[in-house]
């Protein structure tokens, strides 16, 4: 593995304003009296995904190859973070707004230190599904702390179970057997229903579908299979290499049956399909062949506090500046309600030869 020394715990920056983790304690717009916020296409503003680290100790190919974040890749300095508390304002902030998930994301976000202090701060939020996607390879070590915290649920990336493809797609040389004793771990604590990501790449990894789907069918885990997206512009990414939602549903129901259900809700990214013989569920999410955006509801915050409305965005609002800077809770309100109101983004359906060149901020720096 890469020797990447993870973010230290949250210090406290120059100008941050010290706040309790206790919700009674929490400055800002009580979550209780919610708005409905909506964007120029009415969409609703309902997830939130906040990067804490734009670190990250594996190297995947679709995300942060080593050609591009190698040793001489330079990272988010210590000071520009932002802190646990800036964080946990923002997001009772958000909240206050609409959002009702908080995904935690990076980078690899359990390479961030005492991340179990941050959950406890979001946790009290009141009606707030909080949520973390990790790699899962600190997982095992990681999740009764989580737990303990208040953290709900998590999702997991794994792309193959063959160790020899997964060790290549990860491209550290990291082993398939410890990112699944995590997730044992994740199921032990009850950090449940664990849902496990694969992203597809044609010529690398589409002979994994059907042993994931057999490997995972009756665990009560959901696995959900996602086409190679054109994320950043560093991951070299191909019309060609991906592997269409259409394609991976042929290729699991020819062996093992499944049929469409509802979603959970509006904006949800993954399509659901159940096994008729009662094994489960999976998911297909499908960015690439058929385009959700209408229904997108989710914003992203970086780990340095930019505000991000798109995962294909060009540029991000900064959130950080108006935090270090003696904004009011009503002030950082207002900055938020203006750049969600204004938003327009739809890239997927837009997506052509020209908007795939686009020099789009890369996803290991917003979250997914």
């Amino acid at each position: 593995m890469l020797n990447t020394d993870p973010h230290p715990d949250h210090h406290h920056a120059p100008g941050a304003t010290h706040l309790s983790a206790g919700p009674e304690r929490l400055p800002g717009i009580c979550p209780a009296t919610r708005h409905t916020l909506t964007d120029s296409l009415q969409r609703p503003l309902r997830d939130l995904r906040i990067s804490v680290t734009d670190r990250c100790n594996f190297r995947c190919i679709y995300c942060m190859p080593k050609e591009v974040f190698g040793r001489d890749h330079h990272f988010l300095e210590r000071e520009k973070l932002l802190t646990f508390e800036e964080t946990a304002r923002l997001a009772r902030i958000f909240a206050a707004l609409g959002v009702e998930k908080v995904r935690i994301t990076g980078g690899e976000p359990l390479l961030r230190r005492e991340l179990e202090d941050l959950i406890a701060m979001l946790a009290p939020i009141p009606r707030l599904d909080l949520t973390l996607t990790t790699n899962g390879s600190l997982l095992a070590e990681k999740a009764h702390a989580l737990k303990e915290a208040g953290l709900r649920r998590v999702t997991v990336s794994l792309d193959s179970l063959d160790d020899e493809v997964f060790r290549a797609m990860n491209d550290v040389d990291f082993p398939v057997e410890r990112v699944l004793a995590g997730i044992d771990a994740a199921a032990r604590v009850g950090l449940t229903p664990i849902k496990i990501n694969v992203v597809v790449k044609r010529g690398v990894n589409e002979h994994s579908i059907l042993p994931m789907a057999r490997y995972f069918r009756g665990t009560g885990q959901i696995l959900r299979f996602i086409e190679y997206m054109d994320v950043g512009h560093s991951n070299g990414w191909r019309l060609n290499d991906v592997v269409s939602a259409a394609e991976i549903f042929a290729t699991i129901h020819a062996e093992l049956p499944i049929e469409p259900i509802d979603s959970n809700y509006r904006g949800e990214v993954a399509r659901r399909w159940r096994y008729r013989d009662g094994g489960g569920e999976i998911g297909i999410i499908a960015s690439v062949t058929q385009p959700f955006c209408r229904d997108c509801s989710r914003a992203r915050l970086s780990a340095d506090g930019q505000l991000f409305t798109c995962l294909f965005a060009t540029n991000g609002h900064d959130l950080r500046s108006l935090l270090r800077g003696g904004a009011s809770d009503d002030d950082i309100t207002d900055a938020i309600s203006g750049v969600w109101q204004s938003r327009g983004d739809r890239y997927s359906e837009i997506r052509s030869e020209e908007t795939v060149t686009l020099p789009k901020i890369e996803m290991s720096y917003v979250g997914g």
